[in-house]
């Protein structure tokens, strides 16, 4: 029942969810589902745990930590790339299931072990889930998804520049994003990886 109702919200966001949709995704009655649930929060409730069982957990075994919440950030930007609708909702609920338990305890068991203190470890998970969440809205809401299309705006941006207003953004436009090989996306990365050898600064 949980798989329906995230497909519902794949297709129509997260205010599609109710019972009756459901239901029909189902192919039965929506009396029917409450055999299951006692009401709609709790089908909120389980499709958050659904996404959060999703995500890959951080390794602790790793011998850097920095790779094992690396690995789990690029886990988390994956699955919310595929239910962007789950960004608002995952913070939102009051009775987090066993997989968003066990997600948030894996994390914090990483960093912990790796000799953060926990006021810090918090800091840490703040900030990159903030980090990883906004990043999804970004990609979301960006007029591009190829290479071919960067170069396509970029180029029309440019051609309507006047390039000694705008010197700075000229050049940025020219002599980085028109470049080969640029790969918008591997801002992802780039971000990430500042973000860890900042924590690392403060390890311990």
């Amino acid at each position: 029942m949980l798989d329906a109702a995230v497909r519902v919200a794949d297709r129509g966001g997260v205010d599609a969810i109710s019972m009756r949709k459901v239901a029909q995704e189902l192919g039965v009655e929506a009396m029917s589902l409450y055999r299951h649930v006692p009401n709609k929060d709790a089908v909120l409730d389980g499709v958050v745990d659904v996404v959060f069982a999703a995500i890959e957990l951080p390794d602790a075994g790793r011998e850097d930590w920095r790779d094992a919440i690396r690995a789990r950030a690029n886990s988390a930007r994956a699955v919310l790339s595929r239910h962007s609708w789950a960004l608002g909702l995952m913070d939102s609920r009051r009775n987090p299931g066993p997989a968003t338990l066990r997600h948030h305890d894996a994390v914090l068991g990483v960093l912990r072990e790796a000799g953060f203190g926990l006021r810090t470890a918090a800091h840490a998970v703040s900030l990159i889930d903030s980090y990883v969440g906004g990043y999804v809205l970004q990609e979301q809401n960006l007029p591009l998804t190829s290479t071919d299309e960067v170069a396509e705006v970029a180029d029309g941006i440019l051609a309507a520049l006047p390039a000694d207003e705008f010197p700075y953004l000229t050049e940025m436009i020219v002599e980085h994003a028109l470049k080969p090989g640029y790969d918008h996306t591997a801002e992802f990365a780039y971000g990430l990886d500042l973000i860890l050898d900042a924590l690392e600064a403060r390890r311990g």
